[in-house]
């Protein structure tokens, strides 16, 4: 794949000046602790719908002890966690979805064409393709570490009923 392929030029990125930082992203998104795989956002574009963000892979990542000994991978999953956490942000951010919380809806086409090792900044990159008030978002993505595409696909986002999961989990807390 050409740079010029690429969702967003990565010269238009600012790697040192983020535009949005991780209390910023905490302010629009769930996760904590292990769970949070976005570092800060880079770039957006609403007309286009187009986002940018990273997350800065360090050695304290739960994983790199397992996954795998003396050779840490960042796994597949988590790098699509990443994107999933972008794209939940940027959906948020400009409420395109009309929910109180964006969750994981289905993944088509992803492909991993490299790897993501601690010292690594996984630069994420996400172009909406629909968004459908109340239904589901559908978002291109792709993942470059130092220039090179490592991950790409197609993600899709649902609103999460998040009064029939707390309803769910207060009967199992009541048995």
């Amino acid at each position: 794949m050409a740079k010029s392929d690429l969702i967003v030029d990565l010269a238009l990125l600012d790697l040192e000046n983020p535009i949005a930082d991780i209390e910023d992203i905490r302010k629009l998104n769930p996760q904590r602790f292990e769970m949070e795989h976005l570092t800060g956002i880079l770039y957006e574009d609403t007309e286009r719908l187009v986002c940018a963000g990273y997350k800065d892979v360090t050695e304290d990542e739960f994983w790199v002890r397992g996954h795998m000994p003396g050779m840490p991978i960042m796994p597949g999953v988590i790098q699509l966690e990443a994107v999933a956490q972008l794209s939940s942000y940027f959906t948020q951010r400009h409420d395109l979805l009309g929910a109180a919380m964006v969750g994981f809806g289905g993944l088509d086409e992803a492909r991993f064409r490299g790897v993501v090792t601690p010292g690594d900044k996984l630069i994420l990159l996400i172009e909406l393709q629909k968004a459908r008030r109340g239904r589901m978002i559908v978002a291109k993505f792709q993942g470059v570490v130092n220039g090179n595409l490592v991950v790409d696909g197609i993600l899709r986002g649902i609103p999460i009923p998040i009064d029939s999961v707390k309803k769910h989990l207060a009967s199992r807390q009541s048995q």
